[in-house]
């Protein structure tokens, strides 16, 4: 597929490697994406579960559409277009704690990554906020949607690994098994446009809103 950008420089990886580091402070750790709902409530307990659950988010769920939103907002030329995509974003939240996800760590990207790069990025989501960033440093598209999958589908190992017996090389084996459907959904979503957005990761989002009222708990979502 075409790029909309030219081809990653040593530097244009490193710099979306620190993005999207668990270590970069947006507080990524805090969210569960629902999964400890889900494992709450017994519909993930193993290895085999939790890797239909994270296929499921990857290629019918919020995987897909936030890079919808990502190759939006880096293509958009104006203010305008910028604040539709993001407005869009939000209201494609399926529940108050997802809202509260994407803008959170979207606003912390933009906290950060703003001075450090002296970027005019004002707080948006999450995929929104970062393939604005992307785009005002000239950082390949296609690249930045791989990776940030790839850090998503990372984030919720961890969570994982918190929530129920997973050690750490089941879990990098799920992860590096799950590598070439990643490339798979960012490079279908990033040709999709946002006039078809859908999700049928039912179970995911009604975990997300199970999620607000359960007592006591681990994550922020």
């Amino acid at each position: 597929m075409a790029t909309d950008a030219p081809m990653a420089t040593a530097t244009d990886t490193l710099t979306l490697a620190q993005w999207l580091s668990p270590a970069y402070p947006v507080g990524a750790f805090a969210y569960s994406h629902g999964l400890e709902r889900a494992v709450h409530d017994g519909w993930v307990g193993d290895a085999a579960s939790l890797e239909h659950w994270l296929r499921d988010v990857l290629e019918h769920g919020a995987g897909r559409s936030d890079v919808q939103f990502l190759a939006a907002a880096y293509r958009t030329g104006t203010p305008e277009g910028l604040a539709c995509i993001d407005a869009t974003c939000r209201a494609y939240a399926g529940s108050a704690e997802r809202l509260t996800e994407t803008t959170r760590l979207g606003t912390a990207f933009a906290r950060m990554t703003a001075p450090v790069w002296n970027l005019d990025l004002p707080p948006l989501a999450y995929p929104v906020a970062l393939g604005r960033a992307a785009r005002l440093c000239d950082l390949p598209l296609e690249l930045t949607a791989r990776m940030y999958l790839h850090a998503v589908l990372g984030n919720l190992l961890s969570a994982a690994q918190r929530l129920m017996p997973l050690g750490q090389t089941a879990a990098q084996d799920l992860l590096h098994r799950l590598t070439p459907r990643t490339v798979t959904v960012a490079d279908a979503a990033l040709t999709a446009p946002l006039d078809r957005l859908s999700t049928t990761s039912l179970m995911a989002e009604i975990a997300a809103m199970r999620h607000e009222t359960q007592s006591p708990r681990i994550f922020a979502t």
